[in-house]
């Protein structure tokens, strides 16, 4: 389970046998939501925010900061993607404190 980002006791990541298309989900205390990503011919086309089946979703304050993030660092995230899926190169973890 590769973690991306950890952003105010949020964490970022793939599970690692993870499908198309390119998501990430956003953990924190027990709560988790996703963030499918979807691009048409290399451009972003849309960023869904989902529940996760089963898992309670992340509170208001924690899904905002999600949201912030994943806007954020959206085409980096598509990066980490192919090269941990594509490439099967290691991912390390990055400590936000402040989104630029």
């Amino acid at each position: 389970m590769p973690k991306l980002y950890t952003y105010f006791g949020l964490i970022i990541m793939f599970y690692s046998n993870d499908h198309e298309p390119i998501h990430v989900h956003g953990k924190s205390q027990g709560r988790e939501s996703k963030a499918e990503i979807i691009f048409d011919r290399g451009k972003l086309s849309e960023i869904r925010y989902l529940n996760v089946k089963g898992k309670r979703q992340l509170n208001p304050s924690e899904l905002k900061n999600f949201k912030e993030l994943v806007d954020l660092k959206v085409y980096e995230i598509r990066k980490k993607w192919i090269d941990f899926f594509i490439d099967n190169t290691p991912i390390e973890c990055e400590n936000i404190r402040k989104l630029k």
